[in-house]
């Protein structure tokens, strides 16, 4: 790595008590390592790594009650030096509701990647980082953030961490994020993306219409990886048939991938599963019992085509089984389950019996990768020390709140639906993998297809399709594609309303 690597003067030394985790009301502050950096393109480059801290003005009895501090997030910022007026900068975080950012940090954004490998070929331990050659930063600023307890973000003493453990005070703990950085480094007239994967891409939908309707701040773009804007289609719930439909081509492109397919071309095959998911299949699914014997037979016989999975399977679940279901019977002759986040992974299940798998191989075989990349990254190059566990991807923010809702699918398409109006120059970029069973890509297209948007609107989108999983840029073509695209997303570079399959 070419990398000149300092500490700048005047950096916040970080005493025993913020190492520690601890941050007392008392005395809390900002707590930042600031280095220089320089990349193998030649690009100079400051990164300021820390936790921020937020404060929120309270009240008692009607009267001012100070500018109390509430949470301490970590972030990171790269920032180029002497950098051209109106350079762009990219606001990015992850999803779960659980997950730090250092998944697009370290293996899609940033200036240095993890050293994984890909399924097949994974990189065993110690693994370690290497240049990204086609980083963001390149042509952006980045600033990454971690909700509360994700990565070493914490609430601060005698705070509740639960609090923010719901979608309203997540969304506006992030857009305050967002804001204070914006103004403190004099960014309110550069152009602004959100980045967002998985639930993240429902937090940018919901930051983005936080940030306009709170302080003005219209964002120029919205990049949504992997995505979710409403709950309904992902949930598999009695009484509600859409999801069995909406999974069924991510489950013939997992198929596919495992050779169930023979010679057949992946686009072929997902065409196919599209085709009847959308026509023939949801009818069948509306129909129940009303089904004629011979209608039913066919569908077992359309949908054994499609899915590869066995006849008796199919009709036992009438037609409608969980990804957890699917992905413990796809490769079951062969004594493998597969991944949900990634179904190209495979791996023995515990229980070879088990009617269901919520191991997930995918998530096993890119844990210890990232992990111990973060860990190494974050102290040897950016110079920034903490004792807390950096908490990549956690259970603590459980259980997560939707009480916003009370009820009602927990869906975010009407607020993208009144940015796009309200703001006529918003871009949205989105990326699908077709192997992706967390977030299938038919689901999201169905979201798109229900949003009240007229042709000009629509031609705001682009869309990147990826032989690959949720996490797309694990596969090294994937990488490569989703980057250029991302770069000419935020100068403007590339033509809307077109569809990308690389």
């Amino acid at each position: 790595m070419a990398d000149e690597t300092q500490d700048t003067p005047g950096t916040t030394a970080t005493d025993a008590r913020k190492g520690a985790g601890v941050a007392d009301t008392k005395d809390v502050s900002d707590d930042f390592a600031v280095r220089e950096h320089t990349a193998p393109s030649g690009l100079r480059y400051t990164t300021t790594t820390g936790r921020l801290v937020l404060r929120r003005e309270e009240t008692k009895n009607g009267k001012a009650d100070g500018f109390k501090p509430k949470a301490e997030i970590f972030v990171a910022a790269y920032t180029k030096q002497d950098a051209e007026p109106g350079r762009p900068v990219t606001f990015a975080f992850n999803g779960g509701p659980g997950s730090a950012s250092v998944w697009l940090h370290l293996g899609l954004l940033g200036p240095r990647l993890v050293d994984s490998g890909d399924v097949g070929s994974m990189t065993p331990a110690p693994f370690g980082l290497v240049d990204n050659p086609d980083s963001l930063l390149e042509s952006s600023d980045l600033v990454m953030i971690d909700p509360v307890n994700t990565g070493f973000s914490r609430v601060v003493e005698g705070e509740e961490a639960d609090e923010f453990h719901a979608f309203i005070q997540d969304r506006d703990l992030v857009a305050e994020v967002i804001r204070l950085w914006t103004t403190r480094n004099n960014r309110w007239l550069s152009p602004k993306y959100l980045v967002g994967e998985s639930y993240g891409t429902l937090r940018a939908v919901a930051v983005a219409g936080r940030l306009f309707d709170a302080y003005g701040m219209a964002v120029n773009g919205l990049g949504l990886i992997s995505t979710v804007l409403n709950m309904s289609t992902l949930r598999f719930f009695p009484g509600s048939d859409l999801p069995y439909a909406l999974h069924l081509p991510t489950y013939a492109a997992i198929a596919h991938y495992h050779g169930r397919h023979g010679d057949r071309e992946l686009a072929d095959v997902v065409r196919e599963a599209e085709e009847y998911a959308a026509r023939d299949f949801g009818f069948a699914l509306t129909q129940g019992s009303r089904l004629t014997p011979e209608e039913y037979e066919e569908t077992v016989t359309r949908l054994q085509a499609i899915t590869t999975l066995d006849a008796g399977f199919i009709r036992r679940s009438n037609f409608r089984w969980a990804y957890h279901e699917f992905a413990a019977e796809i490769l079951r002759s062969e004594g493998l389950a597969v991944g949900r986040i990634d179904g190209r992974f495979a791996a023995r299940p515990a229980n070879l019996q088990a009617s269901d798998s919520f191991e997930d191989p995918s998530i096993r075989a890119i844990t210890g990768p990232y992990s111990a990349a973060m860990n190494h990254y974050v102290r040897a190059e950016l110079g920034y020390e903490n004792d807390l566990p950096y908490e990549i991807l956690t259970a603590r923010v459980q259980p997560w709140s939707y009480r916003t809702f009370e009820g009602a699918p927990v869906d975010v398409s009407g607020v993208l639906e009144r940015l796009l109006v309200h703001n006529p120059a918003l871009r949205v970029h989105v990326d699908y993998g077709y192997h992706d069973g967390a977030t299938p890509h038919f689901a999201a297209e169905y979201v798109w297809a229900h949003m009240n948007l007229d042709d000009a609107a629509r031609a705001r989108f682009t869309h990147h399709y990826h032989e690959a999983g949720h996490m797309m840029y694990l596969n090294p073509v994937a990488r490569q594609a989703q980057l250029h695209a991302l770069r000419d997303f935020v100068t403007e570079g590339r033509t809307a309303g077109e569809q990308y399959v690389d």
